[in-house]
This record gives structure tokens, C-alpha cells and sequence, in this order.
């Protein structure tokens, strides 16, 4: 093919495994959600299983802050979030062990504290591990949603 538009043959080396999906306009969508799974479903080809065929890499997809979504789960963890764009959030992997965990947390606090930003809170994420190999299941993570709100002194640019 030739190049046109956003493609480029120079690249079809690049990013093997690799699917999106999106609205062009930015419209945020369940269905664009529901294809970028469905484009997951479809990547087994990329190599990411090991000898355990239910122990994959961890894929997933990136979306637009769901802000009215973490605004009611958030509510239910005592966290009071600013309006959107005004805090950014982040899965992190957290240990198993309890005190090798909080010493994590507090890791976390200190460096947004040194940053001049404000540590809004930490959401324990609901998790269904029903279906993950065993290999899996032995090491994983903890996971834990953060939330840290902007220091009001910056600017949007």
C-alpha cells in the first residue's frame, strides 16, 4: 500500500499486536470500550501467553477519565474529587505483603507531597481472578486505584 493519511508502510514493522479504536472527535462511547475488548479478544496471536494458556501479559485498553464514574465509586472510599482535569489516577501494583504495601502508600504520599500536590485518596479495586492461570495467581498484585488531586497553582498548559 502506499502512504495516505495516517499510514505509512515504513512503519508495518512496528507494534505487532497492537489494535485501535476510537472516535476520530473524541466522543466518549461504551461501544468504542466494547470494541477495544473485543480487539483484545482478537490479539492471542501477539505472543503474549506463556506455557499456562490463562496466564497472559497483562494487556489492556486506555480510555478518557470516566469522571462521573469515579466521582460514584469514589464516594463509598471517603475520596472527594475535584472536577475533571483537576486531579489525575493511576492502578498501582501494590505488594501482597500488608506492611511491604503501606510502605509503598507512603512512598507515594511523600513524593506527591514533595511535588506540591495533594494525595486525594486510595480506592481498593474490585477484582474478579477467577479465570487467570495459576502462574498468574501466585504473584499477583495487590491493585490499588490513586487519586491525586493538581496543585491549584498550576496552570492548564
Amino acid at each position: 500500500m502506499k502512504a495516505q493519511g495516517l499510514y505509512d508502510p515504513s512503519f508495518e514493522h512496528d507494534s505487532c499486536g497492537v489494535g485501535f479504536v476510537c472516535d476520530i472527535k473524541g466522543k466518549q462511547s461504551n461501544a468504542i470500550v466494547k470494541q477495544g475488548i473485543e480487539v483484545l479478544h482478537r490479539l492471542s496471536h501477539r505472543g503474549a501467553v506463556g506455557s499456562d494458556p490463562k496466564t497472559g501479559d497483562g494487556a489492556g485498553i486506555l480510555i478518557q477519565t470516566p469522571h462521573e464514574f469515579f466521582a460514584k465509586i469514589t464516594a463509598s472510599s471517603k475520596i472527594d474529587l475535584p472536577s475533571l482535569g483537576s486531579y489525575g489516577t493511576g492502578i498501582v501494583f501494590l505488594p501482597q505483603d500488608a506492611k511491604e504495601r503501606e510502605f509503598c502508600k507512603q512512598t507515594f504520599s511523600n513524593v506527591i507531597k514533595e511535588q506540591d500536590q495533594a494525595l486525594l485518596g486510595w480506592r481498593d479495586v474490585p477484582i474478579d481472578d477467577s479465570r487467570i492461570g495459576k502462574g498468574a495467581k501466585a504473584t499477583q498484585p495487590v491493585f490499588g486505584q490513586i487519586f491525586i488531586g493538581r496543585n491549584n497553582n498550576l496552570s492548564d498548559v
